[in-house]
């Protein structure tokens, strides 16, 4: 298959092949990073479900649903971090920085966070 065959053109169409090991590290960890985002979305279906079945507070579908979206926007991200990268191997350029990274820490301490305040407070209530 030749560079002009290539889809997204847009990348392949651009500088000069990059090595090989180089290309396919960048697509490995696209595609780890659309298997967190699937994780993200398949805890959510199973927080939707469980929360279906039980009388679970509305947060637990808030969070599900929070999980879901995340999921879906990580793997949008994915695709774009990895034309992104592959376009900055071509071309022989610096590689762009992981933006992704520092917003999917800070929802998973965010949602940590909340769930352990959600804890606590449901244990206190309990207790009275």
């Amino acid at each position: 298959m030749t560079d002009d065959e290539r889809r997204p053109r847009s990348v392949y169409g651009i500088g000069t092949e990059p090595e090989v090991q180089a290309s396919l590290a960048n697509e490995r960890t696209a595609l780890s990073w659309i298997r967190t985002g699937m994780a993200l979305v398949a805890g959510g279906v199973a927080l939707a479900t469980l929360a279906s079945f039980g009388d679970l507070p509305l947060v637990i579908i808030a969070i599900a649903g929070l999980a879901s979206l995340g999921g879906a926007t990580l793997g949008i991200w994915a695709l774009v971090s990895w034309r992104r990268t592959e376009r900055a191997l071509r071309l022989r350029e610096p590689l762009p920085h992981p933006s992704a990274l520092p917003w999917l820490v800070a929802g998973v301490v965010a949602v940590g966070l909340f769930l352990a305040g959600f804890a606590a407070f449901q244990a206190i209530e309990m207790a009275r």
